[in-house]
């Protein structure tokens, strides 16, 4: 009797566990099942079921005695020959499970009887897109890219307002006349609005949109219409760089430095990875693009492995802002403790009376991110995490920003009943201090806690765009791709807040925020200016970032990068070590290390760092500590880190610790 014999990418199975499982399939099924669709299985000793993913079809197996599919999930596959082949390809790149990378790219819905997003009214525009001529210079070199038969990859770097947008589109609608297909990708929700309705009026309904704010009825039905063909182009965030495009032809990630193009959950992939990836095997373009490029994109440029273009001049033909630098220890000594600084007062109230709006920007919610007793130095921190719990005003509770602890505002301090100090500001608090201010105002907040609602993005935004209030005030949210020419001053509070974090990409981080928020400023016919308010309006990153000098930035960077041996110039691969107990996470590590040293005996080339504390040593009541491995990242270097970790989890005494590897951490 023949047999069919599927392998089958099973959920349950771990990392350490992780391979293709064969089942039998039941002669009732035979005619049913193909690679890329979902089916139930019996998994592990218990046989507990388990949903798994074809991956092939067969005749054989190794094995003898097979368990049997239990049951078929798909009328279809929703998974492609390509999808495989990436998630296997995935599985060992992220130290991932073959279905976890599967699961990624699968819709969120598979049945849904949600209507599709609702779309404005608008035409599939025939009127060319105008270009100034140094958008015409770039859009002229480029194009050979797109149309060359082998994949390509090209870095822009485009100061904020030079227009890089049109060239997107002048770029998509040359790739449609190829017969192929686009992907454009954007770090935040809160631009995907703005984004969308830019595109939509020049490719009409031929564009979907994929975000994570979208019901998961309309990620679905958005889902299908890509993969039945119904459209060529689609607009997102980094999800959407697996969107099922058949011939792709044209990859944009726009504001390619961001840290949301890096998933914080397995599979830990960066976006620019798998777009990679993805125009390798359709010979297609990758065109990063930034007004500050991340340090490894520019690397990678300068040494040849993307071509590199540049528009180094406004689109409209106006000045980058001037932009005024404040010290705030000034402001301190003539008795100003706000957050809003005289010479910013003075400023906004200039635009108030010209009727002209502003951004400020500071990179904290909530009110006051310290409390703190000052009599006896109490200071409130998160009972399950080693951090300081932020007031909120709005509920009137201290919250952890990490795991969701919170607490009712307490009266005095618990130690020894002296008076409770709220030290530092964040977003609700200036919010309140703007208001004490200017009473007759209205401001529009944006920020984690004003966003949880559907939709809350695109109607913030477009109350602003009205003209509905004359300050947007909000975190990161703020800083990039926000285009409204009204806009003539913008605000930087808190500039140095993210100088001193323990990241080796701290300073590369302050410099995009602080020159990309500052080019949001001036983008109409009305000249523009900027105010940086900080505390050490002497140090490097923060001039640089005032007269938005990015390319004496990136010298100075990959300078201390090489001396340092850190990214890019060297790889690194963080193995994280989590539990519950700390001394066992300590002795885990330990054991690690001497795995790692041994495997790696005799390697000069590779350097290993730590046991350390996490830069958050503890989140949700378990410890974590990582041990770091300085490398030139290559598949034997994985398959080792990879054997150590498996190895690890075999050993019965090291129940209860997770090993989690990360390639290219963000932290």
């Amino acid at each position: 009797m023949k047999q069919t014999v599927a392998k089958i990418a099973v959920s349950a199975a771990t990392f350490q566990i992780d391979k293709p499982y064969n089942y039998l399939v039941p002669s009732s099924f035979i005619d049913l099942v193909k690679p890329g669709m979902r089916v139930l299985v019996p998994f592990g000793l218990g046989n507990k079921e388990s949903e798994g993913v074809i991956l092939s079809l067969g005749k054989y197996s190794e094995y003898d005695k097979l368990k049997e599919v239990i049951s078929v999930l798909d009328d279809e596959p929703y998974l492609t020959a390509e999808n495989l082949k990436l998630a296997l390809w995935m599985s060992d790149r992220f130290f991932c499970t073959v279905y976890d990378a599967l699961r990624t790219m699968l819709p969120a819905k598979l049945k849904s009887k949600n209507k599709s997003r609702e779309r404005e009214e608008v035409k599939a525009s025939e009127e060319n897109v105008r270009l100034s001529g140094e958008q015409e210079e770039v859009f002229t070199e480029i194009l050979p890219l797109l149309k060359s038969i082998t994949p390509e990859a090209a870095l822009l770097y485009g100061i904020t307002g030079s227009g890089k947008t049109l060239i997107y589109i002048k770029l998509i609608k040359e790739t449609l006349l190829l017969g192929k297909t686009a992907i454009v990708l954007v770090p935040e929700i809160a631009l995907t609005p703005q984004t969308v309705r830019i595109f939509e009026s020049h490719f009409g309904s031929n564009v979907a949109v994929l975000h994570s704010a979208l019901g998961t009825g309309q990620r679905h039905d958005e889902w299908k219409r890509i993969k039945d063909g119904d459209v060529r182009v689609v607009i997102g965030t980094r999800s959407a760089v697996f969107a099922p495009l058949k011939n792709i032809g044209l990859i944009v990630i726009d504001e390619e430095q961001e840290h949301t193009y890096k998933s914080e959950k397995s599979p830990r992939y960066h976006t620019r990875e798998i777009a990679k990836y993805r125009v390798t095997h359709a010979s297609g373009l990758l065109l990063l693009a930034s007004a500050t490029p991340s340090i490894d994109s520019m690397f990678a440029a300068k040494t040849g492995r993307y071509k590199l273009f540049s528009l180094k001049n406004r689109f409209n033909k106006m000045e980058l802002p001037p932009v005024l630098i404040v010290d705030m220890k000034k402001e301190l000594a003539a008795g100003n403790g706000g957050g809003v600084s005289s010479v910013l007062r003075g400023e906004l109230e200039e635009n108030l009376l010209r009727g002209e709006q502003s951004i400020l920007f500071i990179n904290r919610r909530g009110s006051s991110p310290l409390v703190a007793c000052g009599e006896c130095g109490f200071t409130y921190k998160c009972r399950y995490c080693s951090v300081s719990m932020i007031y909120h005003t709005s509920n009137k509770r201290l919250l952890c920003h990490y795991c969701g602890y919170s607490i009712s505002t307490p009266v005095k301090c618990p130690e020894c009943s002296g008076k409770l100090n709220y030290i530092g500001a964040g977003t609700q608090k200036i919010e309140t201090e703007l208001l004490d201010i200017f009473p007759d105002i209205s401001i529009i907040r944006m920020d984690a806690d004003t966003t949880r609602r559907k939709d809350a993005h695109k109607k913030l935004l477009t109350a602003f765009r009205r003209r509905e209030a004359q300050i947007l005030l909000g975190t990161q949210m703020v800083t990039k791709g926000l285009d409204f020419e009204n806009v003539t001053l913008v605000g930087v509070l808190s500039a140095d807040s993210s100088l001193y974090l323990s990241d080796y990409r701290a300073n590369e981080k302050t410099f995009s925020l602080i020159t990309q928020v500052i080019g949001r400023s001036g983008r109409g016919e009305k000249p523009g200016r900027a105010i940086i308010q900080t505390f050490t309006p002497e140090h490097k990153v923060i001039s640089l970032a005032s007269k938005q000098d990015y390319d004496n930035f990136y010298e100075s960077e990959i300078a201390l990068r090489k001396a340092l041996g850190s990214p890019p110039v060297r790889d690194l691969i963080a193995l994280m070590v989590i539990s519950t107990n700390e001394s066992k996470v300590i002795h885990s590590c330990a054991k690690l290390m001497s795995s790692l040293k041994s495997y790696f005996r005799g390697k000069s080339d590779i350097k290993l760092l730590g046991p350390a504390p996490a830069a958050i040593p503890k989140v949700s009541n378990k410890y974590r500590y990582r041990l770091l491995v300085n490398c030139k990242n290559n598949k034997k270097v994985r398959e080792t880190i990879a054997h150590v970790m498996k190895e690890f989890a075999k050993d019965s005494k090291n129940a209860g610790v997770t090993v989690i590897a990360d390639v290219d951490m963000y932290e």
